[in-house]
């Protein structure tokens, strides 16, 4: 027993010692700014079974998987790892849990999440510190697709947002993200929409607005065109599903067919 007992002590030891190798690996690539190695540390440490690490050595490893995970568009996981970083990093008493619960705000906004971050538990006792003020402030715009004060609070804190080279690297991403949101609330209702309206309404330039319709009619978000000539976006009805088209011929072609055979 005693045998046994050894054994599994000096695997959890040795897997112990292995995440914290790994940890240090991700802080050094991270700085080197080298992904690939990043990514093949991250999976090879979430294989490591028998291990019982310290909350930081989890803390450095999930937010380099949420900055992984939102780089790639996987917002959903970079939420669940940016959690887990924060909830580490909270238990340790480590300052950077501020970092990691700016970097859940964001995700949350690009997820487009109804979810609040600071409805958890966790999070909640920070809702109202100074450090993470902006981005509650930001978050809570969102939520309420009020554009004007997201991009009120946006430019008053711009300097301290893009001081975080990570959530700098995302702010144009996060933008476009609300901006549509906004846009597509704003259109849906119009047949056809006047660019200066949605200009007013955003709070952005007119280039800007026919710049992310652009983009919104080539997703397939909206259905329609630009008049560039008179600057208004004229809309036009979404194609009916292939089936109900498929339908509606066929109960053409019965009805023609009854008509001529007289029932």
């Amino acid at each position: 027993m005693n045998s046994f007992t050894d054994q599994l002590t000096a695997l959890f030891i040795r897997g112990t010692q292995l995440l914290e190798i790994y940890a240090l690996e991700i802080q050094m690539y991270t700085e080197q700014k080298n992904h690939k190695q990043l990514k093949d540390l991250y999976e090879r440490s979430l294989r490591v079974r028998s291990a019982i690490p310290h909350p930081l050595i989890m803390s450095v490893i999930r937010e380099c998987g949420g900055k992984m995970h939102l780089r790639s568009g996987d917002y959903e996981k970079a939420y669940t790892d940016f959690f887990e970083a924060f909830k580490n990093y909270d238990e340790a008493g480590n300052p950077r849990r501020i970092n990691c619960l700016k970097y859940l705000i964001l995700t949350s906004m690009l997820l487009k999440s109804a979810i609040n971050p600071f409805d958890s538990q966790e999070a909640k006792p920070y809702k109202n510190d100074p450090e993470v003020r902006a981005m509650t402030d930001l978050i809570s715009a969102f939520q309420n697709c009020d554009m004007q004060e997201f991009e009120r609070i946006f430019q008053e804190n711009k300097e301290s947002l893009m001081a975080d080279p990570f959530i700098h690297e995302h702010i144009a991403e996060l933008l476009k993200h609300v901006r549509t949101k906004v846009l597509l609330i704003l259109v849906q209702p119009y047949k056809n929409v006047k660019l200066s309206f949605i200009s007013m309404e955003l709070g952005i330039s007119e280039d800007e607005v026919e710049a992310l319709l652009v983009s919104c009619i080539l997703d397939g978000l909206v259905e329609g065109r630009i008049d560039q000539m008179n600057k208004v976006l004229i809309k036009r009805p979404k194609a009916k599903d292939e089936k109900y088209v498929a339908v509606e011929k066929l109960a053409e072609q019965i009805k023609k067919l009854s008509l001529v055979i007289g029932v």
